[in-house]
């Protein structure tokens, strides 16, 4: 039973918070939208470290936390009970927010009166056909018609990436419905170099599911013998199933003295890391996930708020972010030996390592910071009807820092 009757709701088929970039994005959105409405719900994932239920000023969190293996079997109950929450509390909603089909679909049908925002950041039909590859056809289909259903009832769209939006238009989607918000990053202050650090590394930070390209990064460095103090550092939110495959193919590469892995760094470790860092990479695979569906990666935006220039993989949602010899550099996705011949060009140059970093740097600063992504999400809110109910009882860097906390 919930403490209080929510004006607006922000539900995401997501752990929250962890130090994933979903989180991050989490951690900004939802206040975001708690700032615009006074105070509201927000309902996630949880687990046994995380409380089900808490209260922090204007805004409630309801954890789903019932321990179910099954992904499919998790999502549907994740949104029956998103049902029964809003047949119990959803009167008085005046926005709603949500992420993935498991949210969208209770909320459109169960509180039809309610403006409703779709945060297509991934499709599902699309996403988990890589993540389960014995996925049958007939359960992506239902998981498209969900899908379906949450583009067609909803009231507008905001996505990060254009890719995604012509994604979404192909699908039938009309064009005035869905905004590009792109995602944002924060100007990093100086932080100390890690005591632990390597003299010269490159640096791959986040999830490390095959779409992330990471088993191109480790073929590329075995291409980079010949710098025997040049060292890999690869940091991890989690020490998962996809970072252990990747921890034993590191070792049959014969790669294990010259990687350095971490895991679950707090935001002040991992900014150390990546300022200090001579490259830092995102080697996106070509495939459905990326090219077709789009992305928007927070690593590549953090990197270049640290200043640090960025290889990153030549798809069309990466060109949106890096202009390739100004603010980074592009090379073909899933080749190790250009991976590798990049890399070495850049250690071979400092100083235009450092050039592509301060013109990183100064792009983010200039059209992709968080600030402005939140004012284009605010601007979407007057949009879809929803009246403004006051100011908030705290400032949305508060509430931010209330969740993650």
């Amino acid at each position: 039973m919930l403490l209080t009757s929510p004006r607006s709701i922000y539900a995401c088929f997501d752990r929250f918070p962890t130090r994933k970039g979903a989180s991050t994005h989490i951690a900004r959105f939802a206040p975001c939208l708690f700032d615009y409405t006074n105070g509201g719900l927000l309902y996630c994932l949880g687990d046994a470290t995380l409380p089900v239920h808490q209260l922090e000023g204007n805004i409630e969190v309801l954890r789903f936390a019932r321990p179910i293996q099954n992904f499919l079997q998790r999502a549907l109950a994740f949104g029956a009970e998103l049902g029964r929450v809003l047949e119990a509390n959803g009167q008085r909603l005046q926005l709603a927010q949500f992420r993935d089909p498991w949210s969208g679909v209770p909320l459109l049908t169960q509180a039809p009166h309610c403006p409703a925002l779709y945060e297509v950041n991934a499709l599902p039909s699309i996403e988990l056909a890589q993540v389960f590859p014995s996925l049958s056809a007939r359960t992506l289909e239902k998981i498209r018609v969900d899908e379906r259903l949450c583009l067609d009832l909803c009231t507008a769209i905001v996505t990060p990436s254009a890719t995604t939006r012509a994604l979404l238009q192909q699908l039938g989607v009309p064009a005035s419905k869905i905004t590009v918000i792109p995602n944002g990053a924060d100007l990093c202050e100086p932080v100390q170099r890690p005591t632990a650090a390597p003299t010269e590394y490159v640096i791959y930070f986040g999830a490390m599911q095959r779409w992330q390209g990471v088993d191109t990064l480790l073929r590329a460095f075995v291409r980079l013998a010949d710098l025997p103090d040049l060292r890999l550092v690869l940091c991890a939110s989690e020490r998962t199933r996809d970072t252990r495959r990747l921890e034993r193919f590191a070792e049959r590469l014969g790669l294990s003295a010259r990687i350095q892995w971490h895991y679950r760094l707090d935001a002040r470790e991992l900014s150390a890391w990546v300022q200090h860092a001579a490259v830092s990479v995102a080697p996106l695979q070509d495939c459905a996930r990326n090219a077709l569906q789009g992305c928007a990666p927070l690593k590549i935006l953090e990197s270049m708020a640290s200043g640090v220039p960025v290889i990153a993989s030549d798809l069309a949602s990466v060109r949106e972010l890096i202009r390739d010899g100004v603010d980074g550099r592009l090379v073909a996705a899933d080749r190790p030996e250009e991976l590798a011949r990049m890399i070495r060009v850049l250690l071979a140059y400092p100083e235009h390592r450092a050039e592509l970093g301060r013109n990183a740097r100064e792009r983010i600063a200039r059209e992709l910071t968080w600030s402005a992504s939140l004012e284009q999400l605010t601007a979407v809110y007057r949009t879809v009807g929803a009246a403004e109910s006051g100011t908030s009882l705290w400032p949305t860097a508060r509430a931010a820092a209330a969740l993650e906390g």
